[in-house]
Parts: structure tokens; C-alpha cells; sequence
């Protein structure tokens, strides 16, 4: 049940504000290891290192050095090399060196020896996969890397690398386990239900968790469905019912795309929720409930109410305690993570072999996922019913729409280093030149050359 209607109502969305206060910090994320797709993420906080070196060995180990100035970190990735690359300051830029490594490093796609790293660049090394990021918001008491295989979160649904968004999740803990209603918002298919099944896992509540699309109930029969009803009581009534609410008692009741629900409906909830109790269409008397309610909504509730489409009482009795989940376009750090749970999630016979080829990798990093958690969740389950007995998921076994990421900036970054390495050998490695006949600044050309690791020296032998 919802508790006091006059409680602050905090959303996520606020909290994140209170969070961009804190300090912006680079840091490099393990998101995705394609040879074993089920092995949880690493977030490596680089604000206090000189350099990080990635390599091959027997097992995930990360290590410190040079009074922890320096950071070593292995996987068993068979196509790494042993000393592969490294991270290292550049006054205030972080540099990616490759170090020599047999199957090379490619960021965003492009094969480099030397690259200085931009926002949201993707690192390939092998079949791992690295995103770095310039400027990501933390607390002092961060911790410096986070393994999520050694930090389990206590309860499926709220796991991430992201600090700030483990900050949202974190303040979620004891709003579980209270009585404070709570309203999911978000774009569809961006994990609400998910959610919402994670808070009543830590409620403890003993009842059901009872999921209601408010959308999809038949439009005549909203309050029979919710509310129940008893037998005669309107054509088709052939027997008692409990009803959706009562079904959740001692429980949760989940109701997705509440701003669906109509008008009638919801001064029914309203009383319910008010007074505690529920009466079945055609009951002679109320009969008491106790539920814990959740709901979940992609439409706009706030202007709703502002509009007159959704009632102001109702919203108040509803909004304990707002979160806004973010699309995955926006969480892109978490995509291995969420692979992860989607595969661990499907018949263990399609997912016991299950790899994931880098091509088909690298799409899934670039692809902006319009349909969220849902689509991603769709492609894997088909892409792993086609890669069949082999186990190892192609790029062709991706929805279309996926498969097109790689025919974006990345294809394009792919094609401007092989101009400019064809005109360097055209030129002989004159800069200049090179800046002519593409119609660019020579500086242009020289952070070009940075980027893509090519030395313009050993055209001029």
C-alpha cells in the first residue's frame, strides 16, 4: 500500500542532478567478453593511474603495482597476446599503445598501433571488449575497479557499472523493503518490470507479484478485472473472481502503463488504495486487502495531471518515490552485463556453448537499441536459436537493423584511414599534400595520424 500522500516524492532523474556535482573522472569498462559472453563486467576508474596494461593469462586477474599507480589486467582470452596493450597520460589525454600484440588493436573497428582515446571509444583486443570514457560522474568513495563477478547485487535487476546509476539502485534497497509506493518511468522496453520484480524480491512481502498491462485490459471490463467480481453480476459473469488486486495480496501489484488506465478506473483504485479494501462488482460488502502497489508508465504522468488526463489525488497517492530508468543507448557500459542475464536466462541447451563472434560484438556495442532491453533481448534469443549446435552467434544471425551499425561512422572511420594511408603512400608522407587533396587543415591531418596509429615517417623512406 502506498503510505503518506504528502511524502517527497525524489525521482532519479534528481538524484542523478544531485549527483552531477560530484567530480567527472575517465575510466575504461570491460563490457564484454565475446569468447565467454556470460562473464560479468569490470569498471576500472582511471583518475589515479599512470597506465594500465591489458594481456592474456590464465584467468581474470587485476593487479596493482608501482604503489598502485599502475594496473595490470589478464583475461583468458586465447586471441590476446600476453603484453597486448596500454593505457598511459599523455599530459591530460590517455594514449592506447599497442604493444607489439599478433592479432593487433583495433578501436572503433579501425586497426591501430597508437591511438589517443575520445569519448566512448570502443577497444577490441582479441574478443574483449574495452569503452572508455572521458568524463563519467563519482564519489570519493567509489572504489577504484569494480568487479562485478565479486560484487553480487542483492537482487537480479539492479546490477550496473555505472556509479551514478548503482547510486539510483542503491537508494532502492530499503524503499523494497518500506511500504512507499513507487512509480517506474522510462522508455518501453527499457526494464520496468524487471524492476519491479527485483523490489518485491527484497520486500519480503509473502504474497504474488502480480503484473497488470492496464493498457491491455478489455476497456468494459477494467474494474472486474482489477477489482473482481462476484457471479451474475453482469453478463458473462459465471463465477466469482477474485479479481487482479486481491490476487495480490499480501504481495505486489505491478501496473504497467498506468496512464492507460481509465478514468473510472482509476477513482476505483483511488478508494481502494484509500481506504484499504476492495469490492467485487456485484459484492454486497468491501473486503480488506493488503498489497503493495508499483507502477510503471513511458507516458509523461506529471503533464497528465497538468492536463487532466490522469487524476492529481491519485498521482499523489501513487508517487512515493519516482525512478526513471535509462534508455540502453545510455547505459551502452552495461550491454555485456545485460547479454549476459539474457543468456543466462534461456534454455541451458542453446546457451552452454554460446559465443559471440567480434563482428556481431562490435555491432551490438554500436547498435542504439531503439527497443531497449526488450530488443535486445529478442535479437539474442533468435540469434542464438541460428547459430544452432555450432554456438557462436554471427553477425548474420543479428536482427537487420543491428547488422547496420557497422555500416555507420565506424565503416566510415574504416575507409578514412585506408584514404589517408593511400595518399600518404601517394605522397610520400607529405602532410601537406595529404591535406590538399582531401580539403582539410593539416592539423586535421596530424590528429588523424594520432587516431589511427599511422607513423607519416615511414611513407617518406
Amino acid at each position: 500500500m502506498a503510505d503518506d500522500p504528502d511524502s517527497r516524492t525524489l525521482s532519479s532523474t534528481e538524484e542523478l542532478k544531485e549527483i552531477g556535482d560530484a567530480h567527472l573522472r575517465p575510466h575504461l569498462f570491460l563490457v564484454l567478453e565475446a569468447h565467454r559472453p556470460l562473464a560479468l563486467p569490470v569498471r576500472f576508474s582511471l583518475t589515479k593511474l599512470d597506465e594500465l596494461v591489458i594481456g592474456r593469462g590464465t584467468a581474470r586477474e587485476i593487479e596493482a603495482t608501482a604503489g598502485a599507480r599502475r594496473l595490470a589486467v589478464r583475461t583468458d582470452d586465447r586471441r590476446m597476446s600476453s603484453t597486448h596493450a596500454r593505457l598511459g597520460k599523455l599530459l591530460q589525454r590517455w594514449v592506447l599503445d599497442d604493444l607489439g600484440s599478433k592479432n593487433g588493436t583495433l578501436v572503433d573497428g579501425v586497426r591501430t598501433t597508437r591511438a589517443e582515446l575520445e569519448d566512448g571509444d570502443l577497444i577490441e583486443l582479441g574478443h574483449t571488449f574495452f569503452l572508455y570514457r572521458e568524463a563519467i560522474p563519482c564519489e570519493p568513495n567509489d572504489p577504484p575497479v569494480l568487479d562485478l563477478a565479486a560484487s553480487r547485487p542483492e537482487a537480479p535487476g539492479l546490477a550496473t557499472v555505472l556509479p551514478q546509476l548503482h547510486r539510483v539502485f542503491e537508494r532502492l534497497v530499503p524503499i523494497a523493503r518500506s511500504t512507499v509506493s513507487v512509480i517506474l518511468e522510462g522508455e518501453t522496453g527499457t526494464g520496468k518490470e524487471v524492476m519491479a520484480r527485483a523490489l518485491h524480491a527484497l520486500s519480503g512481502r509473502t504474497g504474488d507479484f502480480v503484473a497488470v498491462n492496464c493498457g491491455a485490459l478489455p476497456k468494459d471490463l477494467v474494474e472486474a478485472e482489477l477489482f473482481g467480481h462476484k457471479k451474475g453480476a453482469f453478463s458473462g459473469a459465471t463465477e466469482d473472481r477474485l479479481g487482479l488486486v486481491r490476487s495480490a495480496d499480501r504481495g505486489t501489484l505491478f501496473l504497467d502503463e498506468i496512464g492507460d488506465l481509465p478514468a473510472p478506473a482509476q477513482a476505483a483504485l483511488l478508494r481502494t488504495l484509500q481506504q484499504r479494501e476492495v469490492r467485487p462488482i456485484g459484492g454486497a460488502r468491501s473486503l480488506a486487502v493488503d498489497f503493495r502497489i508499483i507502477a510503471a508508465t513511458h507516458r509523461p504522468l506529471e503533464r497528465m495531471v497538468e492536463g487532466g488526463a490522469f487524476r492529481a489525488d491519485l498521482w499523489n497517492r501513487l508517487a512515493g518515490h519516482k525512478v526513471e530508468l535509462p534508455p540502453l543507448r545510455a547505459r551502452r557500459e552495461d550491454l555485456g552485463l545485460l547479454t549476459g542475464a539474457i543468456l543466462a536466462s534461456l534454455p541451458p541447451e542453446h546457451t552452454a556453448q554460446v559465443r559471440i563472434h567480434p563482428r556481431a560484438a562490435r555491432a551490438m556495442l554500436r547498435h542504439d537499441w531503439p527497443g531497449n532491453v526488450r530488443e535486445l533481448e529478442k535479437c539474442l534469443g533468435t540469434a542464438v536459436v541460428l547459430a544452432g549446435e555450432q554456438g557462436q552467434v554471427d553477425l548474420e544471425h543479428l536482427s537487420p537493423a543491428v547488422q547496420r551499425a557497422l555500416e555507420g561512422p565506424m565503416a566510415e572511420d574504416a575507409a578514412r584511414r585506408d584514404e589517408l594511408v593511400r595518399l600518404l603512400e601517394v605522397h610520400r608522407g607529405n602532410i601537406t599534400a595529404v591535406a590538399s587533396e582531401m580539403g582539410k587543415a593539416r592539423m586535421q591531418i596530424q590528429r588523424w595520424l594520432k587516431r589511427y596509429g599511422i607513423d607519416a615517417e615511414r611513407f617518406r623512406r
